[in-house]
């Protein structure tokens, strides 16, 4: 059987990624194909303890908050993804590894040793999206959806950290994308790069 396909959607909260997620995920599903739309932090145990972290604006120690990451990460394509793609789905997840090359070298840690480890792990993708919108614009979208930012990883300061670790990466499967524009618009330039690189039309 074939190997299924992994995308992922990658970008600053407020760019628009799971917005476009939930849109291709209904696209293809009616267009036949099986898809798995997830995303990480995962809903686990590990994934939990993320984001309860983050909405109290908790940080734990760099290396701490990697372990946690990673371990979802190991629990995430263990339980989902590597099955998924083992019967041929088509997987789109809400950030993978590349969010936490970003996010964790924007703290301190080395992007490049992050990146090799995590190619050296995990399936690699095959799109991964990168979704650029200044960050001053996401945190606007986020308060304009009504949303409470997470005080750990949605401040202006350090979302330019993350900006900067993201504009720094370069990869093979890597595009990116203008994500500036409404839904429709950045819609079409999703679907655009799903024809180009991977032929979902």
């Amino acid at each position: 059987m074939k190997r299924g396909l992994l995308v992922a959607f990658e970008g600053l909260d407020g760019s628009g990624k799971s917005t476009q997620l939930a849109r291709q995920a209904a696209r293809l599903r009616a267009a036949g194909l099986d898809v798995v739309a997830t995303r990480e932090p995962t809903h686990g145990e590990h994934g939990r303890r993320i984001r309860e972290m983050a909405a109290a604006g908790e940080r734990a120690a760099p290396g701490a908050e990697l372990a946690l990451f990673l371990a979802d990460r190991r629990e995430h394509v263990a339980g989902l993804i590597a099955p998924a793609l083992a019967r041929g789905a088509l997987v789109l997840t809400d950030r993978y590894f590349l969010s936490t090359v970003a996010y964790q070298g924007a703290r301190g840690l080395d992007p490049a040793r992050l990146l090799a480890q995590s190619e050296a792990e995990f399936p690699l993708p095959d799109l991964a999206l990168l979704f650029e919108l200044e960050p001053r614009l996401c945190l606007e979208r986020v308060h304009a959806r009504g949303g409470k930012p997470e005080p750990a990883f949605e401040r202006l300061d350090r979302l330019e950290q993350v900006e900067a670790a993201f504009r720094a990466l370069a990869r093979p499967y890597l595009m990116r994308l203008d994500a500036s524009g409404s839904i429709d618009e950045v819609g079409a330039r999703v679907d655009a790069a799903l024809a180009e690189r991977l032929a979902l039309g």
